[in-house]
């Protein structure tokens, strides 16, 4: 569906897609917000295991939603949207938060080793999952506990950030070695909220994506999780996509 299908039916839903070492409750003040302006919203849960696989679930899910799709990603989210929107008919546009637009063939480890404002990669500590029926297991990543303020959430008190930490979800390993597929962004409309004081994904890897993607970029001073610390900020960039599309 192209923009000016959206422009001549109805609103599209927004859909919220989290990213990774959090769920879909880092979304909830968005939501909320969304709600009461009489937005139809849906949080999607990210499976977290690989680009690939994420992508095919929540291209799934976004098919699944009745009507334009306004797909909203969060860091390793909107690597996922990126992937799953060629396979999604139904998305008109797109907003990263704080996120991930890959190009074809790029990976998130080499996008952000590429960054001088991340500090993650010295954050990350390895975990083991089971990788099949048999005995093997492969690596997923989660965030040091005595890290985690200061790497992902720094903008938000110390104790709130110790309860994302304690529930934090971790992401396979390989999510961030697997090479991107064709982007959504060259074919739809997309914002950004680029967050100036990001030290996960990398406030300069945000922005230079965001601008390569062409998209109409919005900074806000806060940390990679501005979607809880500045959730009005987000909402309203929500909202500006959802009115360019429908008018």
């Amino acid at each position: 569906m192209t923009e000016s299908a959206a422009a001549g039916g109805s609103h599209p839903t927004v859909a919220l897609v989290h990213g990774a070492f959090a769920d879909s409750s880092s979304w909830n003040d968005v939501v909320e917000q969304l709600q009461a302006a009489g937005i139809a919203v849906q949080a999607i849960s990210n499976p977290l295991r690989g680009i690939a696989a994420d992508a095919a679930y929540v291209a799934s899910a976004l098919q699944q939603i009745s009507g334009p799709v306004l797909a909203v990603g969060h860091s390793y989210g909107g690597a996922v949207i990126t992937n799953a929107a060629p396979h999604a008919s139904n998305v008109v546009g797109l907003v990263y938060v704080a996120a991930f637009a890959p190009d074809e063939g790029e990976t998130l480890g080499g996008i952000e080793g590429d960054s001088t404002d991340s500090v993650l990669n010295s954050a990350l500590v390895q975990l083991q999952y089971p990788a099949g029926a048999g005995p093997e297991t492969a690596v997923e990543l989660a965030i040091d506990p005595a890290q985690f303020h200061q790497a992902f959430a720094a903008d938000l008190p110390e104790k709130q950030a110790a309860v994302m930490a304690a529930t934090q979800r971790p992401v396979a390993a390989a999510a961030f070695g697997e090479p991107n597929g064709a982007p959504g962004w060259k074919n739809l409309p997309s914002w950004a909220v680029v967050a100036t004081g990001d030290k996960a994904a990398g406030a300069d890897a945000v922005r230079s994506m965001a601008q390569r993607a062409g998209a109409e970029i919005t900074e806000v001073e806060g940390s990679h999780v501005i979607m809880i610390s500045q959730p009005q900020a987000v909402t309203d960039v929500i909202r500006q996509a959802i009115d360019r599309l429908t008018h």
